[in-house]
């Protein structure tokens, strides 16, 4: 048959080739997903979330009263009524380079899941190949020799397949899938960080501008005491001694300023990095003096809801679902091995003829492998896996009673805060009355200028003391907030659909 009689030829051979190849790559596959899709045993323990011995009560202890049942809300934010908090959070959740980071890592992890997924499926490739064969041939006549030289073309599918009768490659797969879950639990864990900390940078940047303006108040009225104490002791109604102390509690608040206005300039900075911005600084803003706000009570829900809304304690379980996982992997090793290998194709001497029927060729085969001696290895291996669960277990514990610490200390706070700012503000209103009794008193000559200057610091530190608990208050807000596990409705999740198993 010349060359274009080959290529007239069917490219896979006869009707009965179609059909066995057919037959054989059908029941390979088939065999393949029947088992990957229903399953062989699993050794090794189906994970359940263990018990942490954990006594958690029917209520937080500080709970504000009327505040019990509610679930605290997922844009928390929104609270403080500021729309420029708002646009900054919004901000932060786009822009933030970390939790860009994380959804990178994200990523990685999927496509390691699907790479773990793929050894259950049957492998299927095409191979081609040319080999030249020399050989050389003693001739009829002593001494007289020549060389052959033969070309085999191979051109074949080989698939293969293990069987995963022990269930190694369906818990390896089980467990990457617990790695994705915690993967994106950990950029759950690092959003609610950079909003947290926005939000406290934020009312830090705000505190310092009232700090600043506290501060020019009281340098205009150290300014409008040294000019009054000058008029006097030209006119021989004050001492030098009076002049004097005017004049160094009035640079004594100048003094200040600087340091303030540096500290408002490095949260600026820290936050515009947050936000992916170059850290610029800009002047202080005016702010109201009625800024202070009283917030209804924060709804912390009940004791157990914790378990399911803060990513850490997900994030702790899912690294425990993985770890159970692996304890299977560990065991599954210690049994035998079952692998099924098949290949069609065709062989021949001639390309023109590498297609024809009587040029195919092909083969099935079954194989095992059972450890038998490895002084202990795959036992320890085992053990080790264990070992590492139980880790895994009192550290999920310690995740859950760090949660319950952090809420408990959060209410307990914002109580103690509140009583606080009261007591602050009895003695800001008695500062005030008492500098306005002595300023009026000096000027009439009843007391002296040291009674005054007492008065004037104590009435703008207790200002200065006022804006610093207001701070602590609104930033227990924002811990209180987070120890609740709130504010995650901002992030769709990547690769939900695969860590679903849809």
């Amino acid at each position: 048959m010349n060359s274009g009689q080959a290529l007239k030829a069917p490219l896979w051979g006869d009707k009965q080739t179609h059909v066995l190849w057919a037959w054989i790559l059908y029941s390979f596959v088939s065999l393949a997903a029947l088992l990957v899709s229903n399953g062989c045993m699993k050794v090794g323990p189906d994970y359940q979330r263990p018990d942490t011995g954990i006594q958690m009560p029917e209520y937080y202890q500080h709970v504000p009263t009327g505040a019990v049942t509610p679930k605290p809300e997922d844009r928390w934010w929104q609270v403080f009524s500021d729309p420029k908090l708002n646009q900054l959070v919004e901000e932060v959740l786009r822009n933030n380079l970390d939790i860009k980071k994380a959804t990178a890592r994200i990523l990685e992890v999927l496509s390691q899941f699907v790479e773990t997924r793929a050894d259950r499926f049957p492998s299927l490739s095409l191979e081609g190949q040319r080999q030249r064969h020399q050989r050389q041939v003693i001739g009829v006549m002593p001494g007289k020799s020549f060389s052959t030289e033969t070309d085999i073309y191979t051109l074949s599918l080989p698939a293969s397949f293990e069987l995963d009768l022990w269930g190694r490659l369906g818990r390896a797969e089980e467990a990457v899938r617990a790695d994705l879950l915690q993967a994106e639990e950990n950029r759950r864990i690092l959003a609610q960080t950079v909003v947290a900390e926005t939000i406290s940078l934020y009312l830090q940047m705000e505190s310092l501008e009232r700090r600043i303006q506290i501060s020019e108040q009281s340098i205009e009225n150290y300014r409008h005491s040294l000019a009054l104490v000058e008029r006097r002791y030209e006119r021989g109604l004050a001492s030098v001694l009076d002049l004097r102390q005017a004049r160094r509690t009035l640079a004594q608040a100048e003094a200040s300023l600087p340091s303030l206005r540096q500290d408002l300039g490095i949260t600026q900075q820290n936050l515009a990095v947050l936000l992916g911005r170059y850290p610029k600084t800009r002047p202080p803003r005016p702010q109201q003096e009625d800024y202070f706000k009283r917030l209804a009570p924060v709804p912390p829900g009940l004791p157990s809801e914790i378990l399911l809304r803060r990513p850490d304690i997900r994030a702790a379980e899912a690294t425990l679902m993985g770890l159970n996982a692996r304890v299977g992997v560990a065991r599954a090793n210690r049994f035998p091995r079952i692998s099924l290998t098949g290949s069609f194709g065709y062989s021949s001497e001639e390309l023109d003829q590498l297609l024809r029927h009587e040029s195919k060729l092909w083969n099935m085969a079954i194989g095992m492998v059972q450890p038998l001696f490895n002084a202990g290895k795959l036992k320890a291996g085992q053990q080790a896996a264990q070992a590492r669960y139980e880790q895994g277990v009192a550290e999920y514990a310690k995740t859950v009673l760090t949660a319950f610490s952090e809420v408990e200390s959060a209410l307990l706070t914002r109580k103690e805060q509140l009583e606080r700012r009261e007591r602050v503000l009895d003695f800001l209103m008695e500062a005030r009355a008492t500098q306005d009794v002595a300023e009026n008193r000096y000027k009439r000559g009843i007391v002296d200028y040291l009674t005054v200057l007492e008065a004037q610091q104590t009435r703008f530190q207790a200002e200065e003391n006022l804006v610093l608990v207001d701070l602590a208050v609104l930033s227990n807000r924002v811990t209180l907030h987070r120890a609740l596990g709130g504010g995650w409705a901002e992030l769709a999740p990547v690769g939900a659909e695969v860590v679903s198993g849809q």
